[in-house]
């Protein structure tokens, strides 16, 4: 939903009528797609079909945080950006570029793929812009004081896209931030080290980006092809 307005001229007055634009919701009924003996649920959002779960496939140096395997069950594994791309583990330390495709399958199923950033911000766009998105993207449980109604903050999960707070992780086995805070990996490096990732809080309405080490550990949501 957006809010307008249209600026009128009638006799010599200024007349302002405001406006609001509906963005539709999308399939909200759904999907399920079933990789590497697990199942998972999609949904259709704008013109785009996502994982409605974070990914839980036990890629070789993917970890559950805290080391819980129930940690995979509710939240998916924890992988870090080279893991995620299927590239080698250098690529974690240099620029991999030409090795990118425009539709990167990672870890993801065939047909579906790691996310870019212009993916990740035209998903923003179609349920409302990234300053908001993330109050209705969230799910409605999960977050630490967040949810739909009587909150201190909205977890409202509008278009069940389902975000959950997996938190990060650290090769080195160490966990935080689960329960406040949900990050996911995208298929664009920034430098040598680093690649993009998107954010959410639970004290927070919105969705933020930004560049992080590549050896750290984020969720994965895949997009199809």
């Amino acid at each position: 939903m957006n809010r307008g307005k249209f600026i009128l001229l009638a006799a010599g007055c200024l007349l302002v009528l405001s406006f609001v634009i509906f963005r539709p919701l999308g399939d909200l009924s759904g999907g399920t797609i079933t990789y590497e003996g697990k199942t998972y649920k999609t949904v259709k959002i704008g013109n785009q079909t996502w994982m409605a779960e974070n990914l839980n496939y036990d890629a070789v140096g993917s970890m559950c945080y805290n080391n819980l395997e129930s940690n995979c069950d509710r939240y998916g594994r924890l992988y870090n950006w080279s893991t995620a791309m299927n590239l080698a583990s250098n690529c974690n330390s240099r620029h991999c570029a030409s090795q990118i495709a425009p539709k990167h399958r990672g870890i993801c199923p065939d047909g579906w793929h790691i996310p870019s950033n212009e993916e990740w911000d035209q998903l923003f766009r179609s349920v409302y812009t990234s300053s908001i998105a993330g109050r209705y993207l969230k799910a409605k449980k999960g977050w630490y004081n967040c949810g739909p109604s009587d909150n201190s903050h909205l977890c409202k999960d509008t278009h069940n896209f389902s975000a959950l707070p997996g938190g990060y992780g650290y090769s080195g086995g160490n966990f935080g931030n689960a329960d406040d805070s949900g990050y996911w990996w995208s298929s664009n490096e920034s430098f040598n080290y680093s690649a993009f990732f998107r954010g959410m809080i639970s004290n927070g309405d919105g969705v933020y980006w930004h560049n992080n080490t590549k050896s750290y550990l984020f969720s994965v949501r895949c997009v199809q092809d």
